[in-house]
């Protein structure tokens, strides 16, 4: 258990999924936000116009994922590079961070690639995200993402929540030191929160705070879908609740 006087206040960060997300976010008490789009894949890079609208509206500093499909975190060169060109375009739009990971095959972190995306990413604050819980030996891969120059990294402690993977939280963040800041998350919620914090000293916290809202179509296509076998998702949207954000952002701080 950790003194609370270690861990006051922590930053929370709000992970949202596109403009919307984001102002509802800012709107409930983030201190940050991650913005991504098709939080049902995990999150994925977002257009350069979304970017554009949140540099515009944003009143809190927000990071951007870099991230060029969902599934594994495998990359092809081409793919590769052009997340080198999406890190190169968001640092000359003048984001505040950015947020990527990149694994080798043997589920170690691809400590080249990463090193190199860092250094392409200039002054920028950079996060691994949760491509980090994919691997291996934990305690190596916040090494390899040190020795690359990553400032941040985003973990549950490998396990689906952070409740379960608390025991590691701890350990990474006393591992991690002054020199990379350890991002807990994982189904973080108003109940969970603040004992999460005491249990593992994190500074920084990141949740997504969402709900299901039906569409407001009127005319409906029951025959067709966009993807997926779930027609209804065609007719119902995701987006962060800033009552939620607001009380489990109070819930951390009190």
């Amino acid at each position: 258990m950790f003194a609370l006087t270690q861990i006051r206040p922590p930053l929370i960060e709000i992970c949202v999924e596109g403009i919307d997300g984001l102002l509802a976010a800012q709107a409930g008490g983030a201190d940050r936000v991650e913005l991504c789009a098709s939080l049902l894949e995990g999150g994925i890079t977002p257009s350069l116009g979304t970017v554009r609208a949140a540099l515009d509206l944003a009143t809190v500093p927000f990071h951007v994922m870099v991230r060029p499909r969902g599934g594994d975190f495998l990359y092809s060169e081409t793919e590769y590079r052009s997340m080198l060109a999406d890190v190169a375009a968001l640092r000359e739009l003048g984001v505040a961070g950015v947020v990527f990971g990149s694994l080798r095959a043997d589920g170690t972190i691809d400590e080249e690639r990463m090193a190199e995306l860092t250094r392409a990413a200039g002054s920028l604050n950079v996060t691994c995200h949760r491509a980090f819980d994919m691997t291996r030996d934990p305690a190596e891969a916040l090494e390899a993402l040190i020795r690359a120059g990553v400032g941040r990294v985003l973990t549950s402690g490998q396990r689906d929540t952070a409740v379960e993977g608390a025991g590691l939280l701890a350990e990474l963040v006393r591992q991690a030191g002054d020199r990379i800041v350890v991002l807990g998350c994982g189904a973080l919620d108003l109940d969970n929160i603040a004992d999460i914090r005491r249990r593992t000293g994190l500074k920084e916290m990141h949740f997504a705070a969402l709900r299901d809202e039906p569409s407001a179509m009127d005319y409906r296509n029951p025959k067709v879908g966009m993807g997926g076998s779930d027609l209804d998702r065609e007719y119902r949207n995701t987006l962060t609740d800033t009552a939620r954000v607001a009380a489990t952002i109070a819930a951390a701080k009190a």
